[in-house]
């Protein structure tokens, strides 16, 4: 026993100096002493660009402009043109001048010229642009050759990555701020629908557009917005995930001007504790199917009301908005594996993605008749409309699509399900058209409104 300590005393000191030669060793250059994220910085900034886009606005001048208690209740004079400027950010991703930015920076821009970091300029145009999403792709005329950033897996970014913030904020120039990701699958982050990555790398207005980018110097997410009270950065910044960026710029350069999403067409809910507990799952987690549409993909694959979605091709789903991202990233014709639990048990579903079906164009009418109906548009339910419209999947009959003429007056809105007219039930566009083409001063409607059943009554016409 006496020699095994003697043993291991004499290997411990053979140890110790080894540890304290490994503690003192003297770096050898400069490189070894200095952190800086130059070599990252002049590899992305290339790619980042100034945005100037401008838009011709009607503004209607009124007499009482300035007048503190009169221009409050009046509006109205003569519609005078404005040119309103707007300043942002954007991000080279292809060398032939494909531009990503957000869509608040130059959605409905007449004019739109992007500088480059070297003072280059070009004339941009949109090609595709989705508000919801808050994004824009660019083409810039007679581009080639440019520097193009290399889009990085957001799935693959982990809490405490260090990232920075490219743009131009307040329109001072091209500048850097550095920061780490505070948080992932930010849902509805900052009062907006969407799924976000979180940073703390401060990014204020003129900042939009503009990249956030990891050590490598690939594109994490576009910068869209801050949680803020005052205006500037607080340190709670939001980026769109390079994944879904991808699946924008590809529909672009597939030539659609509009973003296409796969429709899931199933109505889901968090799992919390208490709904986990009586599900029989381990814990919290996924989101369970309430309402399931008949076209929908999911029921195609044989999933049902009651059933969790866990995963999407293994990325966890622990929310309505993580839903629609997945979906998103994917894209209309890709085949996604989904992970469900039912019955005590997990399985897997292969789910082929598509858009909600739509309508043929004979389904729709605007209404034209000699009373308070004139000018009113419906159309038959479909899946697109109740995508489109946000109505409960067993939405059905009629749908007001438009109100214009006339029937401003009834008080009807776009999205308001009508039932029946003094009480003849509505089933089909030409329903309608039928019963308002008769003569006729009183009229009863009965119709749905924000999951509501309403009735009201109409005169004159």
């Amino acid at each position: 026993m006496i020699r095994l300590s003697l043993a291991f005393l004499a290997i411990a000191a053979g140890l110790f100096p080894l540890a304290a030669s490994a503690q003192t060793q003297v770096p050898s250059d400069r490189g070894e002493i200095a952190l800086s994220f130059a070599p990252v910085v002049q590899r992305a900034t290339p790619a980042v660009v100034n945005i100037y886009a401008t838009r011709i606005v009607a503004e209607r001048l009124s007499p009482f402009a300035g007048d503190p208690f009169f221009s409050q209740f009046f509006d109205f004079g003569q519609a005078v043109p404005r040119v309103q400027n707007s300043l942002g950010s954007g991000v080279i991703l292809s060398a032939d001048g494909i531009v990503v930015s957000n869509h608040h920076v130059v959605g409905g821009a007449d004019d739109i010229r992007v500088v480059l970091a070297d003072r280059r300029e070009f004339a941009g145009r949109v090609i595709l642009a989705d508000a919801s999403a808050d994004l824009a792709v660019i083409r810039l005329e007679g581009a080639a050759g440019l520097p193009a950033l290399e889009l990085a897996d957001a799935d693959r970014a982990q809490v405490g990555d260090l990232v920075l913030a490219i743009g131009n904020p307040f329109g001072v120039g091209q500048t850097v701020t550095s920061g780490i990701v505070s948080g992932l699958a930010r849902a509805g982050a900052a009062g907006r629908a969407g799924y976000f990555v979180q940073t703390d790398a401060a990014i204020n207005p003129g900042n939009s557009g503009g990249a956030l980018v990891d050590l490598e110097g690939r594109l994490l997410g576009i910068n869209t917005s801050i949680l803020t009270r005052s205006g500037g950065s607080n340190g709670i910044g939001f980026a769109i995930p390079a994944n879904l960026v991808a699946q924008y710029v590809a529909q672009a350069q597939a030539g659609r001007t509009e973003f296409e999403r796969p429709w899931s067409g199933i109505d889901v809910q968090p799992v919390d504790q208490s709904l986990a507990e009586a599900m029989g799952l381990a814990g919290p987690g996924g989101v369970a199917i309430r309402q399931i549409h008949p076209e929908s993909p999911f029921a195609a694959a044989r999933l049902a009301a009651g059933d969790v979605v866990i995963a999407i091709d293994g990325q966890p789903v622990e929310s309505p908005q993580a839903l629609d991202y997945r979906l998103a990233v994917r894209g209309p014709g890709a085949t996604a594996r989904v992970t469900y639990w039912r019955d005590g048990a997990f399985a897997e579903a292969e789910v082929v993605l598509a858009p909600a079906r739509g309508s043929a164009g004979s389904e729709s009418l605007r209404i034209a008749a000699p009373n308070i109906f004139d000018g009113l548009a419906v159309a038959a339910l479909d899946p697109a409309l109740i995508d489109r419209l946000g109505l409960p999947l067993s939405a059905q009959g009629i749908v007001v699509t438009e109100v214009a003429g006339r029937a401003r007056r009834t008080g009807l809105r776009p999205g308001d399900i009508l039932l029946a007219v003094n009480d003849r039930p509505l089933s089909r566009p030409a329903d309608l058209a039928e019963i308002t083409a008769r003569p006729g001063r009183s009229w009863i409607v009965e119709f749905i409104r924000n999951g509501g059943r309403g009735v009201i009554q109409l005169s004159g016409g």
